[in-house]
């Protein structure tokens, strides 16, 4: 996908399998319209849920479960009774990989600027929503031809050595910007970067953080 490089960019980095990225995600699709022209919204994966931490929902569902109801009653979001399902029956492996390798081929397909964040939170959805299993490619599938784009391509990448490789660089991109936790969002500036949030922002709170960054951002542009 390419950017407008004269833009100030918005990087939201989060993860699929983060409740609390599933409540800021709206968020920042309200902000890529609401401030169409005036910034540009990125979306990153940081890969919340690899290595060793991989493994059956159930054996995080205790605690994951007493978090769904704060998260939905601060953000407004809806957790479905097919996910709550999934918790219940404890089977399904959680793993960032495959969702996250997802929205990195999506955005390699997609020449339309700032879509990726509406099609990750179609993948937190699929989710946290509907209970579908992220590790399956044919989850992806009509969310990705809902966006006119070419489901055997992306059957094709998802299965490519350079998808997988493509995904872990970009773990280590988010690790390298010393991000600890999700979501994180940070304005950039040409080379200067601004924290705007680390964790949930309701849409006002975050917007007046975006202006007063963007205000300082050009006062040291004309020093």
């Amino acid at each position: 996908m390419e950017t407008t490089p004269d833009l100030p960019e918005i990087l939201y980095i989060s993860d699929p399998l983060c409740a609390w990225c599933y409540g800021m995600s709206p968020v920042l699709q309200r902000i890529k319209t609401e401030y169409a022209g005036r910034v540009q919204v990125s979306v990153l994966s940081g890969g919340m849920v690899t290595g060793a931490e991989v493994g059956p929902i159930g054996e995080v569902w205790a605690d994951l479960s007493s978090a769904l109801e704060p998260v939905a009653k601060v953000t407004g979001v809806e957790f479905g009774a097919a996910f709550r399902a999934l918790g219940e029956e404890g089977r399904l492996v959680q793993n960032s990989e495959p969702p996250c390798r997802a929205i990195a081929i999506f955005r390699q397909l997609d020449d339309v600027q700032h879509r990726a964040v509406s099609f990750a939170h179609d993948v937190q959805r699929a989710y946290f929503h509907a209970g579908q299993d992220l590790n399956n490619p044919a989850t992806y599938e009509p969310l990705v031809a809902r966006y006119g784009l070419d489901v055997a391509e992306f059957r094709r990448r998802w299965a490519s050595a350079e998808a997988a490789q493509a995904t872990q660089k970009e773990f280590a991109a988010v690790a390298k910007l010393g991000v600890k936790g999700f979501p994180t969002t940070i304005l950039r500036v040409g080379n200067q970067g601004y924290l705007l949030a680390r964790g949930f922002e309701p849409y006002a709170q975050f917007a007046r953080g975006l202006e007063q960054a963007l205000a300082q951002a050009g006062e040291e542009a004309g020093q």
